[in-house]
C-alpha cells in the first residue's frame, strides 16, 4: 500500500500536508506523532470516510480512490476507531453482523463465524450480550472482531492498546504476529511508543500534519522516538515527594451495587477470557461492586487497578452520583453525600475526566467554549449569579487552549473536529480549572501523546500538592505505579489487594489484576477500614 503527496485541508486548518506513506505487506506499520499531528485523519483517508484534496493511494500497485468505507472494505481494508462506532441498544452479534449480513447471514451460520474468529484470537467475545452493558476493552475486542469478520486483508488499529493489561497487550501483539504470518498487513497507531518498538517492523512519524521520517525499530529508543514526534528534546521528570496527610477527604464505607437484569461480575460468575461476563438467570440478583470501603485523604492519589469491566465502571459512576448505590455510603469532607445528585456533588468540589469522554465528557457537536461549561454551569467563569457568561467561558477556553495546549484553530470549532488527545486535554483543562478537592481520573492519559501526557500527570502532581484527593482509574499501568500513592486492585467487583507502588512492577500488577498471587501484593478478604466502633469492616 502506497501513499503519496496526501494532503487534506479544514477550514482554518491543514490536517495532512504531502504526506507519504508505504506498508510492506505482511509487517506492522507503525504511525506515530503528537495529538493533532493528523494521525487519524490520514487514517480516514485510507479507509474511505474522507477524501484527500491532494494525492493518490495505490494497493498492490493499483491506483485506488475510495468513496466511502464500503469501497475500502472490498479492497480489504478494516479500521478499529479509537471511538468504537458501535450501537449500545444492540447485542454484540448484532453490532458485528450489521452492514455485512450477506456475508454469513444473522442467525446460526454468523454465530459460529463469530465464535471461531472470538475462539481464534483469543477476544473472549460473548454474541448475546449487549453493548451497553460492556466496558471499553471488551468494546474495543467487539471492533477487533467486526473487522476480521468482514475479511480484512489490511488492519488498521487506531490506540488499540490503550485499555489493556500487559498480558492482553502480549497477547494481542501474538495475534498480530500471527496475522504478519499469514501475509496479512497491520496499520498500527499508538502513543506507546515501548509498545510501538516492540511490535513495529517499519515507524512512520507524523510532526504538525506531515511526515517527517521513518525509524528502524531495533536502532531506535523510545526517548529518541518522542523527541522525533516533537522536534525537540523532552524533559528529564522530577521525582515528586510524598504530599499525602492525614485528613481524610473521601471515606467510602460498604459500597454495593447490583447488576442491572442480572448480569453479574460475583464469585458465582466468572468472568470469562478477555473480561467479558456472562448473564446470570433471570432474577438472580449479583452484585458487581461489592461491600467496597477505603479512605482517601488530601493530598494522596489512591490507582485502582483491575481489568476492564471489573466494578471500576459502577465505582465511578455511584462516586459521581450517575448510578444510586444499593447500599453503603460515600462520605465527602465529612458530610454523608450518598443521596445527593451529581450537579450538587460537582458544585462541592468533585471533579470528573470520564473514562469513555464522547459519552460522558462532551457534546461533540458544540463549540469548545460550550463544552467547557459542562459540569460547570453554575459556577465561575461560566455565570453570574443565575445566569450563564459566554464571555467569561469564551476568555476562560482560551486560557485552557493555550495552558494546555489545544491544537485548534480557535474555540468556536466543535469538540468533534479535535482529535481524540485534544479533546481530553480540554476536558483535563476544564476539570482542574475549578481547583477541585477530589478527582476522579478515569484513564486521565489515554490516547494522548508523550508531551501531553507529562503535562497532565505535573497538573495532577502540582493539584495533590495543594491538597487534591484523587481517585486513579487507568489502564496503562506505569500511570498507575508512577502516579499513586497508595494502590489497590479490583476483582469481580471486590477490592482484593494492595499494592506498593514503589515496589510492584507493571507485570506483577497485570498478574494480580487477572486473579494470580504476586509477592508484592498484601491480599486482603476484606478491606481493612474501621467502622465506626473500631471494629474491622
Amino acid at each position: 500500500m502506497e501513499l503519496a503527496g496526501i494532503t487534506k485541508r479544514f477550514p482554518g486548518v491543514v490536517a495532512n500536508h504531502d504526506i507519504h506513506l508505504t506498508v510492506r505487506k505482511g509487517t506492522v506499520h507503525a504511525l506515530v506523532g503528537e495529538n493533532g499531528a493528523g494521525k487519524s485523519t490520514l487514517m480516514k483517508i485510507l479507509y474511505g470516510m474522507q477524501k484527500p484534496d491532494e494525492g493518490t493511494i495505490a494497493i498492490h500497485g493499483e491506483q485506488v480512490a475510495f468513496g466511502s468505507p464500503a469501497d475500502a472494505i472490498v479492497r480489504g481494508i478494516g479500521m478499529v476507531h479509537q471511538h468504537f462506532m458501535l450501537a449500545d441498544n444492540l447485542t454484540v452479534l448484532e453490532n458485528v453482523v450489521l452492514g455485512s449480513e450477506k456475508l454469513h447471514g444473522i442467525g446460526a451460520a454468523a454465530r459460529k463465524k463469530i465464535k471461531e474468529i472470538s475462539d481464534r484470537y483469543g477476544l473472549g467475545v460473548r454474541p448475546d450480550l449487549l453493548v451497553e452493558d460492556l466496558g471499553v476493552a471488551d468494546r474495543q475486542r467487539v471492533e477487533i472482531l467486526k473487522v476480521l469478520f468482514r475479511g480484512a486483508t489490511t488492519l488498521i488499529l487506531d490506540e488499540p492498546t490503550a485499555v489493556l493489561v500487559p498480558q492482553e497487550v502480549d497477547a494481542l501483539f501474538d495475534n498480530l504476529r500471527e496475522l504478519k504470518a499469514e501475509g496479512l498487513s497491520v496499520i498500527f497507531i499508538s502513543h506507546k511508543l515501548g509498545e510501538v518498538l516492540s511490535v513495529a517492523d517499519d515507524i512512520t512519524v507524523i510532526r504538525r500534519g506531515t511526515t517527517v521520517g521513518t525509524a528502524v525499530p531495533a536502532e531506535t529508543t523510545p526517548r529518541q522516538l518522542a523527541e522525533m514526534m516533537v522536534g525537540s528534546e523532552l524533559p528529564t521528570p522530577e521525582t515528586a515527594e510524598s504530599t499525602v496527610t492525614d485528613r481524610p477527604v473521601l471515606e467510602v464505607r460498604g459500597l454495593t451495587v447490583h447488576a442491572s437484569g442480572g448480569a453479574s461480575l460475583g464469585a458465582e460468575s466468572e468472568p470469562a477470557a478477555g473480561g467479558l461476563t456472562e448473564f446470570a438467570g433471570a432474577g438472580d440478583v449479583k452484585r458487581v461492586l461489592d461491600d467496597v470501603s477505603f479512605t482517601i485523604h488530601a493530598g494522596e492519589v489512591m490507582g485502582i487497578a483491575g481489568v476492564e469491566g471489573n466494578g471500576q465502571t459502577e465505582l465511578i459512576d455511584a462516586l459521581i452520583g450517575l448510578k444510586k448505590a444499593d447500599s453503603g455510603t460515600i462520605t465527602f469532607l465529612g458530610e454523608d453525600v450518598s443521596s445527593w445528585p451529581t450537579r450538587k456533588r460537582r458544585e462541592q468540589g468533585v471533579g470528573y475526566i470520564p473514562e469513555d469522554r464522547h459519552r460522558h465528557g462532551l457534546l461533540l457537536e458544540a463549540p469548545l467554549w460550550e463544552n467547557r461549561i459542562l459540569g460547570h454551569v453554575t459556577e465561575r467563569p461560566n455565570a453570574k449569579g443565575f445566569w450563564l457568561d459566554p464571555k467569561g467561558a469564551q476568555a476562560d477556553t482560551r486560557r485552557i487552549v493555550e495552558e494546555y495546549d489545544v491544537r485548534t484553530p480557535g474555540i468556536d470549532v466543535t469538540a468533534a473536529s479535535l482529535s481524540g488527545g485534544n479533546q481530553q486535554k480540554l476536558i483535563v483543562g476544564r476539570e482542574m480549572s475549578h481547583n477541585p478537592k477530589f478527582l476522579i481520573a478515569a484513564h486521565p492519559t489515554r490516547g494522548v501523546d508523550v508531551g501531553a501526557q507529562a503535562q497532565i500527570w505535573d497538573q495532577i502532581r502540582a493539584a495533590r500538592r495543594e491538597g487534591l484527593a484523587v481517585l486513579l482509574i487507568s489502564a496503562d499501568l506505569d500511570e498507575l505505579i508512577g502516579l499513586s500513592d497508595t494502590l489497590r486492585v479490583i476483582y469481580n467487583g471486590r477490592l482484593v489487594a494492595d499494592a506498593d507502588p514503589a515496589t510492584i512492577t507493571p507485570e506483577e500488577l497485570g498478574s494480580a489484576m487477572t486473579g494470580a498471587a504476586s509477592g508484592h501484593l498484601e491480599h486482603v478478604e476484606t478491606t481493612e477500614e474501621a467502622g465506626p466502633e473500631g471494629e474491622a469492616r
